[in-house]
């Protein structure tokens, strides 16, 4: 049987990306990527020719059942989403479930990841820590947030630039006062590091022209002296 790879991708900046993964990506006999258009971008940075097929959530199913067919007649596979880590948040969490099901082996090469270089830089505790992904738009947002709310934990979110001041007021409505940390378009150009309370926090950004770029959102637990 063939090897399936987990291969951490850049967040922003093409560098960040380790020797390991570069020299695995030009080994394996194919690439899983959520995006293929996007993905080409970073391996033809580095000079790899590899084939790619997409991977998605929208033909995870199909693909699934390729991806074990093709592992069983012994490929080695790599599987690759649009940045970071696959299965955080991105699609491969039941491809990773049916690979250990079918007696596969696995590797995950260690790499970017929104999720921890946000952690690290937020100054919040990293002792215990809670990552929430997005919440909901609107069906289940406030018991999402009545949960989050009981939480002895740094609480980590993903958000959307548009709804980045809607988010903040709704912590200050349902969540009360906290320290948070708003950690924008990490590795690139523009990156921003916001770090105070949630008053002084909405100021900043509702003052900007506009928002733009990915977003990881941390919150610190309740009583948190800074």
């Amino acid at each position: 049987m063939g090897n399936l790879y987990l291969i951490s991708t850049p967040i922003g900046n093409l560098k960040d990306i380790t020797l390991r993964s570069i020299e695995t990506l030009k080994n394996v006999d194919l690439i899983a990527a959520e995006d293929t258009r996007r993905s080409g971008k970073l391996l033809k940075e580095y000079d790899v020719n590899t084939k790619m097929i997409s991977y998605f959530e929208h033909n995870e199913e199909i693909r699934i059942k390729e991806i074990i067919g093709k592992l069983k007649k012994g490929l080695d596979i790599a599987l690759i989403s649009d940045a970071g880590t696959p299965t955080i948040s991105d699609p491969g969490y039941r491809l990773v479930n049916e690979v250990h099901k079918n007696g596969i082996k696995i590797s995950s090469l260690p790499g970017p990841s929104s999720v921890i270089n946000a952690l690290s830089v937020s100054g919040l505790p990293t002792d215990h820590f809670y990552f929430e992904g997005f919440l909901p738009r609107k069906k289940g947002r406030l018991i999402r947030f009545n949960f989050l709310s009981t939480l002895p934990a740094t609480i980590i979110l993903f958000e959307s630039p548009y709804r980045l001041i809607k988010t903040l007021m709704d912590i200050e409505k349902y969540m009360g006062q906290r320290i948070v940390s708003v950690c924008r378009e990490m590795t690139k150009i523009h990156e921003e590091i916001f770090r105070g309370s949630l008053w002084k926090t909405i100021n900043h950004f509702k003052n900007k022209k506009s928002i733009k770029g990915e977003i990881v959102l941390l919150i610190a637990k309740a009583h948190y002296e800074d």
